[in-house]
């Protein structure tokens, strides 16, 4: 089931919070299971199954990664299994973030590492700038430049997943 549709929202990277909980709360009261205490068996397991729909949609819809991830699903860009290549210049800008990440891992230097954290934290900035712009832009836009906006969505999607392993390196090395 679309969430977007069960909540009667656009699909939207961007939808209004505040509809977004009106709606959780309306299907909330609507399928809780106590209502139904005196319905048979077929008809209390449908309404506990609209229930656990109705969470699952708003956990994704109030939380921004959760939702990013939903939309590109729902759209058909993410594949599971697939095996997305990342833009030459990325790798590139990030093989020199490895290098000095595997220096980091044989010779410690704090102040190396903050330098590291700061370059990182830099490009994590840069990358979700211009995905708030792209999302804004889908949000705003025809069928035809929504699936233009898709794709470099997905493409800062998994340039993001690539930061965060990173970011989760960098973290263990600031542990120790």
């Amino acid at each position: 089931m679309n969430y977007f549709e069960l909540y009667e929202l656009p699909v939207s990277f961007n939808p209004d919070q505040q509809l977004v909980k009106q709606k959780f709360y309306e299907l909330s009261k609507k399928f809780h299971p106590d209502f139904y205490i005196n319905e048979g068996q077929e008809k209390q397991d449908e309404v506990l199954e609209l229930s656990t729909v109705n969470n699952k949609a708003f956990q994704v819809l109030k939380d921004p990664q959760k939702r990013l991830h939903y939309i590109l699903e729902l759209k058909g860009q993410l594949v599971e299994g697939e095996n997305y290549a990342l833009p030459q210049s990325f790798l590139m800008e990030m093989m020199d973030v490895n290098e000095a990440l595997m220096e980091l891992e044989f010779d410690a230097d704090v102040q190396k590492l903050a330098e590291l954290k700061k370059q990182t934290a830099e490009i994590e900035s840069a990358l979700n700038n211009e995905l708030a712009s792209l999302t804004s832009s889908f949000d705003n836009s025809g069928a035809a430049e929504q699936e233009n906006a898709l794709k470099a969505i997905k493409d800062i999607y998994y340039r993001n997943k690539y930061l965060a392993r990173i970011n989760e390196s960098l973290n263990k090395l600031d542990k120790n």
